[in-house]
């Protein structure tokens, strides 16, 4: 059941930059052709400035960016808790977002030899890495108590398709969702990126107080390496993917004891890893024998 206080992805532009645009289109089907209004998503550069010094741009979707510069900065090891984050302004510039933070002096210290001074596209989640110790980082192993029955990763995954609002006008746009064991889908947030939604989710909860840990989340996109990277290093105990993860994923998340899922969509899953905190005596059609 899909909970009725899920907190939707806002569109409205930030400081004048849209999330999608109106385009003409020419569009054929049975070839038939005909002329359209279309809904494209949009990609902005955003600048993310650390006490003045720019640190990293990165390609997103110009929505919730004050939650997606704490969610990396947390998630990138540039500080450990949403309290250090002493302040945070987001500037619209002429060709692109600027977010610039204050953290502590000995947070800074630590972040200016990172050398991360590039431009993160889209779909990079390891963009401007100068060292395999930054690209490969090992976080502390989960712990929590989570006991989920298996079906609602499937109903979790179908609640989601109702609370993507860009990805329902563009068809472009990833999302990830905090959902609470037998409450359903709480928060939900989109980006063009896949690594950019989950940073936009992580530093929701962590900007309201919620504990991660709590609840799971599911994600609209395959599972690579940085979104289990990302999830355990806020203490998120298991990550449900729609597509497949990668072989570092589940390297990863078995190191990290997080339960790994994908394939999550039209009543099946795959669990790769640490399968324990799945509860399948509810889902009678999936504990039968694939040789019976």
């Amino acid at each position: 059941m899909m909970s009725s206080n899920v907190v939707m992805p806002e569109l409205t532009p930030e400081l004048g930059w849209p999330s999608y645009q109106l385009s003409k289109v020419e569009r054929w089907k049975s070839n038939i052709r005909s002329v359209q209004q279309d809904y494209i998503a949009e990609e902005v550069p955003i600048s993310l400035v650390y006490n003045g010094t720019p640190h990293v741009v990165m390609l997103s979707t110009p929505t919730n960016l004050e939650d997606f510069a704490l969610g990396f900065s947390i998630t990138e090891g540039i500080i450990e808790t949403a309290s250090e984050l002493q302040s945070i302004h987001v500037y619209n510039r002429s060709n692109g977002i600027e977010v610039r933070m204050e953290i502590p002096k000995s947070r800074f210290s630590h972040l200016s030899g990172k050398g991360r001074n590039l431009t993160g596209r889209t779909g990079c989640g390891l963009c401007g890495a100068s060292t395999l110790q930054q690209a490969i980082r090992h976080p502390k192993p989960v712990q929590g108590e989570l006991n989920l029955p298996a079906a609602e990763l499937i109903s979790a995954l179908t609640a989601i398709n109702h609370h993507q609002q860009l990805n329902q006008l563009t068809g472009a746009v990833h999302a990830a969702a905090w959902v609470v064991p037998g409450q359903g889908v709480q928060y939900v947030r989109e980006d063009v990126g896949r690594h950019n939604a989950l940073d936009k989710l992580i530093g929701l909860l962590l900007r309201i107080g919620k504990n991660p840990a709590a609840g799971f989340v599911v994600i609209t996109s395959r599972a690579s390496y940085e979104l289990v990277q990302k999830a355990a290093s806020v203490g998120i105990t298991l990550l449900a993917a729609m597509s497949a993860p990668t072989g570092l994923a589940i390297r990863l998340a078995d190191e990290a004891g997080l339960t790994l899922v994908g394939f999550v969509r039209d009543n099946q899953h795959v669990v790769y890893t640490h399968p324990e905190r799945l509860n399948h005596t509810t889902y009678p059609t999936l504990i039968k024998s694939s040789n019976s």
